[in-house]
């Protein structure tokens, strides 16, 4: 069975008493019953981190990959067709993690649902217990293992957005048929972070914050100057206020890998000095763990900046070891 969350909202002065140890002033009704909103709200730097479905049908293969990010990671991204690859199903994945204690952040493409499925599936999240999602549209198909796949698009991810919104606070669906118990979610878009020239303008994002997005999770950025210099533009344009932005990273695993990523990865540069350290390291792997430790270390400190997304495939026990040392669950107990 799926676990069981109250119906009625959560106040944060609540939320506040048992993240951070004081309370709040005033009260502010959630969108989710998940943790990662109380400790968004409360002023918490979090951690999300990613895990990829099997090709399996077998429960304790999820388990088998996520198990390690229980108690560490604030909330576990379960990716849809990563890669236009197909696996197991990610809400069939995040219902899992969900009974297991491991509280997922489903991700949802448009790539592969009309909007009768995505409607069925937003549902099936709140009902197999995922408080939190995010809106994609999906890697091309053309670049999968199943090429001549044909690609849906009924809506785009700005859409989605809107559509999780309208169901969860309007409690209806779009024909006007009433929500028995609409669902509780967290609305998460992506966000790629840039150097703002002089004429930049965020109109993507404030396009995405009007659909309903409550939080972001951004591409790889490994540039720390920067991501200051890009949360100083959004703060300048008004953009932060009530929104939360997740910057993401991850444990390089090779300078290899690194180069890889500048060749293949739409908008991400790791910068030439992190390229040095990996080659000069006697311990590649090692490394480039303790590069993500440094970088969740200076994120602290970003003004704008609500946490750290860890993603590349199969990172999980590499996200769990950089989580463990960066410290933060110890600093978080202590404040």
């Amino acid at each position: 069975m799926p676990p069981t969350y109250r119906i009625e909202p959560y106040p944060l002065n609540d939320i506040a008493d048992s993240v951070s140890g004081a309370p709040s002033a005033g009260a502010t009704i959630l969108h989710s019953p998940g943790r990662l909103e109380r400790l968004l709200r409360a002023g918490e730097f979090v951690v999300t981190a990613e895990t990829t479905p099997p090709v399996s049908t077998d429960p304790e293969a999820v388990l088998a990959r996520a198990r390690c990010l229980e108690g560490v990671a604030d909330a576990v991204n379960v990716t849809d067709g990563a890669g236009a690859r197909a696996h197991l199903s990610s809400l069939t994945t995040a219902g899992i993690l969900a009974r297991a204690g491991i509280e997922p952040v489903l991700q949802f493409t448009v790539r592969d649902r009309n909007r009768l499925a995505l409607q069925g599936d937003l549902l099936g999240a709140a009902a197999s217990g995922v408080p939190n999602i995010l809106c994609l549209r999906g890697d091309d198909a053309s670049n999968g293992d199943q090429p001549e796949t044909k690609m849906v698009h009924d809506l785009e991810s700005r859409e989605l957005m809107a559509l999780a919104r309208r169901l969860r606070d309007d409690g209806r669906l779009p024909s006007g048929r009433a929500i028995d118990r609409p669902p509780e979610l967290l609305i998460g878009g992506a966000d790629a972070p840039v150097d703002p020239g002089p004429d930049w303008r965020p109109d993507s994002l404030r396009a995405k914050i009007a659909a309903g997005a409550d939080f972001f999770q951004t591409q790889f950025c490994f540039d720390i100057d920067m991501v200051r210099r890009y949360m100083a533009r959004l703060r300048d344009e008004g953009v932060l206020e009530g929104r939360y932005f997740l910057i993401g990273i991850g444990p390089i695993a090779s300078a290899k890998s690194a180069r890889w990523m500048n060749a293949n990865l739409f908008g991400v540069e790791v910068p030439d000095a992190t390229l040095r350290r990996l080659d000069g390291a006697d311990d590649q792997r090692r490394e480039g763990l303790r590069i993500c430790v440094e970088l969740i270390d200076q994120l602290k400190d970003v003004p704008g900046v609500s946490g750290a997304h860890l993603m590349g495939p199969g990172i999980e026990q590499a996200a769990a070891e950089a989580i463990a040392e960066s410290g933060i669950l110890g600093e978080r107990g202590a404040s």
